[in-house]
């Protein structure tokens, strides 16, 4: 399989073929400074053992949430000031998702990498926003794909971000609906996103593990299949992503967002150490 010739530059580090794996890890929604930077300790000392680079994800606001009463976060003032700290303090890139036009020039400015939420991922004036911030602050955009695209169909965000003036960008496999309840991960489209004929190049690809264990839709609040989460990243990496992107939580019992999917701190570090080794072997 041919895979990308793009590379996406996110702070210091560089994501795409021949570069080491990198991990995108955090909580779903930033619920304390300290917790944030609890975890990203942890996470971080996990990838520095393991020789791969660690970008620090959470997020400020969940705008999609099952139910009004649901926690959301600390709004954009906090939350960007939490995850700014956070990735200063311990030397990492961060990210983070946006939501509304009107936050692009803010999340620019203090984050590396911004994350399109996949169901956002044709909004084109969210998108230009997004682009033209990343482009005026030497940022990178992340576009999650739509659950409810082919991966071809992924090509039409891609431009949207060229013309808005930025080509250093990648994407991320977050799972494709299938009937209710259910998201399926189509291994056949991982290969064809990587092969994406978009001009310039196909942009590097990122697996969402947590998020692709979900049962979306299926009661007040989401459900899921985190056991899966360990058997869908080896998978991914053998298949030749350039990322994974994990949600872990200290006790996921009391995560105040996505609950059922998000993954203990000890389950995130086995999966890193594992894909980590599984990556070695298919340099060798």
């Amino acid at each position: 399989m041919t895979s990308t010739n793009r590379t996406c530059r996110v702070g210091e580090l560089t994501i795409g073929q021949g570069r080491p794996l990198a991990i995108i890890a955090g909580p779903c929604v930033i619920e304390s400074f300290e917790q944030g930077l609890s975890i990203a300790k942890t996470i971080k000392a996990v990838c520095d053992n393991a020789g791969l680079p660690y970008i620090f994800k959470a997020s400020f606001d969940k705008a999609n949430r099952s139910s009004i009463t649901s926690y959301r976060g600390p709004g954009l003032s906090d939350g960007l000031e939490w995850i700014g700290r956070i990735g200063k303090e311990l030397g990492v890139p961060t990210t983070t998702d946006i939501h509304e036009p009107h936050q692009a020039g803010a999340i620019a400015d203090a984050i590396d990498l911004i994350q399109i939420p996949a169901f956002l991922c044709r909004q084109t004036d969210l998108l230009l926003a997004a682009g033209q911030a990343a482009a005026k602050h030497n940022r990178a955009i992340n576009t999650k794909k739509g659950q409810f695209l082919s991966p071809a169909e992924m090509v039409g965000p891609v431009a949207k971000l060229e013309e808005a003036g930025i080509s250093n960008q990648m994407l991320t496999e977050r799972g494709t609906f299938f009937g209710y309840h259910r998201l399926v991960n189509d291994f056949t489209g991982l290969g064809d996103l990587m092969e994406l004929p978009a001009t310039g190049g196909s942009p590097p690809v990122c697996f969402d593990v947590t998020h692709s264990t979900q049962l979306p839709g299926s009661g007040s609040q989401t459900g899921g299949r985190p056991e899966r989460a360990p058997l869908l990243a080896r998978a991914a990496t053998a298949a030749g992503v350039h990322a994974l992107f994990i949600e872990t939580h200290p006790d996921p019992s009391k995560a105040k967002s996505d609950g059922a999917t998000v993954l203990p701190l000890d389950v995130a570090a086995g999966i890193i150490e594992t894909c980590a080794r599984i990556r070695e072997a298919m340099t060798h």
